[in-house]
């Protein structure tokens, strides 16, 4: 089979190769799949960069990774099952594996869940890590309810376009923040009020909010508190060094003081993925996928995920159907 693999950080077009791997077998509890499409998220182009340092620690070694194969997000139909399994040959899922930038992916049943039959390969692939990010970050860490105010920074983006659909879903009025370009965008997935940060700034707006939502923080933590209401929450899926440096060390004392500031990483979970898989059927949930590259194109769809100008998700097509 074909994949994708890396032996040392470095930028995708300098590090990343295309071999020939055997065929890998399942575990119990675990599947094979043969995958249709992956997605390229924030997590894959940092840690291949192996930056910030920390990054590193998820690829298994400071110096060079030990875990060689990209990708997280993944959809296919399952080709062979470990012993204990849920799956079936031939059930079309998707979810989350190890090294899913591949013709075939070894995945846990626990990281899988049924694909429904309305929603291809490609927009399934798109759901995983950045629709649950954008899921945990509102419901669990935002608290979000029903008739409250949020604001989305960087509502374009991966996390972001969830984020403004999945808030709506949730009964919220969404304010999302993006470029003249996406405007459009932003409003056909449901945000009550856009702001283009090119020509407006929203910190001088009278709008105050029960939760900001940073998808892609760009701002000072600062900026953010002041548009919050008393008792509002600030949380943080992203952004710049900066910004997570300001997140990790003022945060915990900012909320302290009131208004509660969070910085996540979200954690995959089955009850979630089925969430999801919910939404998806009922057509509530509609990734938006900006660019499709074919398996040998990955470095080239990773350069471009970690250009920062993508507008919802980049997608690997590995089979077609």
């Amino acid at each position: 089979m074909r994949a994708i693999e890396y032996t040392e950080y470095g930028p995708p077009a300098e590090v990343l190769r295309l071999i020939d791997a055997p065929t890998p077998e399942p575990g119990t509890g675990e599947v094979r799949l043969r995958v249709h499409a992956a997605s390229v998220n924030a997590i894959d182009w940092r840690i291949l960069l192996g930056t910030p340092w920390f990054a590193r620690l998820m690829a298994g070694g400071l110096r060079r990774p030990t875990m060689t194969r990209p990708g997280f997000d993944v959809a296919g139909v399952v080709e062979a099952v470990g012993a204990g399994s849920r799956f079936r040959v031939g059930d079309a899922v998707f979810g989350t594996c190890r090294g899913a930038f591949a013709e075939q992916a070894i995945a846990k049943d626990d990281g899988l869940v049924l694909k429904p039959a309305s929603v291809s390969f490609a927009d399934a692939a798109a759901v995983p890590l950045a629709a649950t990010t954008a899921l945990q970050g509102l419901r669990d860490h935002g608290q979000l309810r029903a008739g409250q105010n949020v604001l989305v920074d960087g509502a374009s983006g991966g996390v972001g376009t969830f984020a403004v659909q999945i808030a709506k879903a949730l009964g919220a009025r969404v304010t999302a923040v993006c470029s003249i370009g996406n405007v459009a965008t932003a409003r056909a997935l449901g945000a009550d009020h856009v702001v283009d940060y090119t020509r407006d700034d929203f910190s001088r707006d009278t709008r105050r909010y029960d939760l900001v939502f940073a998808a892609n923080a760009h701002c000072p933590i600062g900026t953010y508190r002041r548009v919050l209401r008393p008792h509002g929450r600030y949380v943080m899926a992203g952004g710049g060094m900066v910004q997570i440096a300001q997140a990790m060390v003022l945060g915990p004392l900012l909320s302290r003081l009131g208004r509660p500031s969070a910085l996540f990483m979200a954690r995959m979970t089955l009850p979630d993925l089925e969430t999801l898989a919910g939404m998806l059927a009922s057509g509530a949930l509609t990734p938006v996928i900006d660019r499709h590259y074919p398996l040998e194109a990955t470095a080239e769809a990773m350069a471009y995920a970690a250009a920062g100008h993508a507008k919802g998700k980049v997608v690997i097509d590995v089979a077609s159907g």
